[in-house]
This record gives structure tokens, C-alpha cells and sequence, in this order.
């Protein structure tokens, strides 16, 4: 009797949170989105000293409602006379956390090819957090910090400023 009450139980809930889920996003309309940030990246190579300078990320992507996001970042630029960065590209599933109408908390998790002189060309699993305000309707300021590659021999992250315009 215990185990059927609590499948019973188990079946309610998950129906009641699908079919609130079900309407959420017949409510939501995908939104898709642009922005551009100064991305200040550091290639750290194991048993040497650490490079680093500022590069351009330009970003866009689709929400498709207040909790997931698919989100392509390229990003290029700085030179610190030991590596140049030729370009990084990537793709990314963004979960979102609201924390007030206008702000938001973020995390991304996805796949990440970044060129540069140092040593060519490498694609890893990438990942990281940040946080964006409204700050007109339709424009917000983010920042974030992300891991682009965690080599055996090196690693390459970057953290990100800029904003983001909703269409």
C-alpha cells in the first residue's frame, strides 16, 4: 500500500510539473540575443610564468525561457609578446537563475576551440558562472568568468565584461 501511495504521489507531482512547465513555455517566447564584452584572458602554462592580455568576445544566442539558454561565443584578439590569440569559438548550454526581475545569475557548460600561436589549435570542454543586470528593457550588463581549455600541460580562461541586447 506505502509503495503505491508513493508512486501515486511521485506521478502527481512529476505530472503537475510537467504540465506547469508545458505552460510556462507556451508563455515564453524564445528571445533571441546579442552582446559584445572586453574579455581579459590568461594562458598559464604549467612550470612557466603566466600570459595574459585583453581580447573582443561578441556573443549571441537564444532563451528560450527565464531558466535555459543556448549561447555561441567568438572571441579574438591580445597579444602579450609570447602568445597571440587568434580566435576562440565555442557553444554552450546556459542555465539561468533569476534572482530578481533584473538581475540573474548564470552558468554555462559546453565545447570550446581556441587558437593562438603558443601552440596551435585545441578544443576542450568548457565551463563557467556569471551574472548579468537589466539595465534598460532590453539591455543588460554581464560579466563572467569562463574555462576555456584545462590541458594536461596548460590551462586558458578568460573573464568577460560587457552587455547584451534582447530582441
Amino acid at each position: 500500500m506505502k509503495k503505491l501511495t508513493l508512486a501515486t504521489l511521485t506521478a502527481a507531482v512529476l505530472a503537475a510539473g510537467l504540465a506547469t512547465t508545458a505552460q510556462a513555455q507556451q508563455r515564453a517566447q524564445a528571445t533571441p540575443y546579442v552582446g559584445a564584452d572586453a574579455m581579459f584572458w590568461k594562458l598559464n602554462p604549467d612550470h612557466h610564468s603566466s600570459r595574459n592580455d585583453v581580447g573582443l568576445r561578441v556573443n549571441g544566442g537564444m532563451k528560450f525561457n527565464e531558466f535555459f539558454a543556448l549561447e555561441g561565443q567568438l572571441g579574438t584578439g591580445g597579444s602579450d609578446g609570447y602568445a597571440d590569440l587568434d580566435y576562440l569559438a565555442g557553444i554552450y548550454a546556459k542555465g539561468i537563475l533569476p534572482v530578481t526581475p533584473q538581475a540573474r545569475l548564470y552558468g554555462m557548460v559546453g565545447g570550446s576551440r581556441v587558437n593562438a600561436d603558443y601552440g596551435g589549435s585545441d578544443s576542450d570542454v568548457s565551463y563557467g558562472a556569471g551574472a548579468e543586470m537589466d539595465i534598460a528593457p532590453n539591455l543588460a550588463l554581464g560579466a563572467d568568468y569562463m574555462r576555456y581549455l584545462d590541458k594536461s600541460d596548460y590551462t586558458f580562461d578568460a573573464a568577460s565584461v560587457g552587455l547584451s541586447y534582447r530582441f
